[in-house]
C-alpha cells in the first residue's frame, strides 16, 4: 500500500524521446525544468496566458496528436512531450486607412482563408477553446463584426496554424480582422474621445510630471491605493 501511495506522486514523462520521472499535478513547463532543461525561448508570462509556450504531445498507446499551453497543461503519465520550434509566418503589410471592412479585404490580403475544408483542426487545437473555423467562415461569408467577436481573446499562440492543412495563419488574419472591426465597424465610445481631447489639450500635464519624479515604491504604494471601479459601475 506504501509503494502504491508513493508511487502515485509522480509520473513518467518524455521529453525529446527520454524517460524522466517528475512530480505529479504540476504544470509542463514546470515538469521540463524540473527534468532539467532551461526555457530559453518559448516562455512568456508563465502562468498568465500569453501563447508563447505552444506544446505538442502524445499519450502512450493513443495515435492523437495534443495540442496546449506548457504553463496551464498538467502533466499525464506516459505523456510525450514536444516543443514546438519557431515557424515563420508571413505577416502581410497593409496600411489600414486604405482598407474597407470587408470579407473581399481579409480574402484580398489573404487569398489561402478561401482553401478552408472546414476540418475544423483549427478549433481542436485551440488552447482558449475559441471557435477559430467558424470565425474563418464568418470572415469568407463578410461578417467582419462576428468574426471580430469570434477571435477576440486569440492570443497568437499558433496551434491552430500549426494543424491547418490550408496553410492559414489565422492569427494574422484575425489581429486584421479586429482591426477592421474596431476603427470602422466598433461604435464609437463619446467619452473616449472626451478623455483624448483632454489630454491633448495637457488637463493631464501636471499629474504625468508627479508620476515620473515618483520612486518604483512610491508608485507600487500609489497602484495599491488606487480606488477600483465595481463591475456595477
Amino acid at each position: 500500500m506504501a509503494g502504491q501511495t508513493e508511487s502515485k506522486k509522480t509520473v513518467k514523462i518524455y521529453i525529446m524521446g527520454r524517460e524522466y520521472e517528475v512530480p505529479a499535478g504540476i504544470t509542463i513547463m514546470k515538469a521540463v525544468e524540473y527534468a532539467g532543461y532551461q526555457y530559453i525561448r518559448g516562455a512568456g508570462c508563465r502562468g498568465g496566458f500569453c501563447g508563447a509556450c505552444a506544446t505538442i504531445y502524445r499519450l502512450k498507446g493513443d495515435y492523437r496528436l495534443y495540442t496546449a499551453l506548457a504553463c496551464q497543461t498538467t502533466v499525464q503519465d506516459g505523456m510525450y512531450l514536444v516543443q514546438i520550434p519557431f515557424a515563420p509566418a508571413e505577416k502581410v503589410r497593409y496600411n489600414i486607412e486604405e482598407l474597407k471592412p470587408t470579407g473581399s479585404t481579409v480574402l484580398a490580403l489573404y487569398p489561402e482563408i478561401a482553401r478552408c475544408v472546414a476540418c475544423n483542426a483549427c478549433t481542436k487545437a485551440c488552447p482558449q477553446e475559441l471557435q477559430v473555423m467558424d470565425a474563418i467562415q464568418m470572415i469568407k461569408r463578410g461578417d467582419i463584426a462576428k468574426a471580430a467577436e469570434l477571435c477576440f481573446d486569440c492570443i497568437s499562440c499558433g496551434l491552430c496554424s500549426i494543424r491547418c492543412p490550408a496553410e492559414i495563419v489565422h492569427y494574422h488574419v484575425f489581429q486584421l480582422v479586429r482591426r477592421l472591426y474596431g476603427k470602422y465597424i466598433a461604435p464609437k465610445a463619446k467619452h473616449l474621445e472626451i478623455r483624448v481631447k483632454e489630454v491633448e489639450e495637457g488637463k493631464f500635464d501636471m499629474e504625468l510630471d508627479n508620476l515620473v519624479k515618483m520612486s518604483p515604491t512610491e508608485l507600487k504604494e500609489l497602484y495599491d491605493s488606487r480606488d477600483i471601479e465595481s463591475p456595477e459601475g
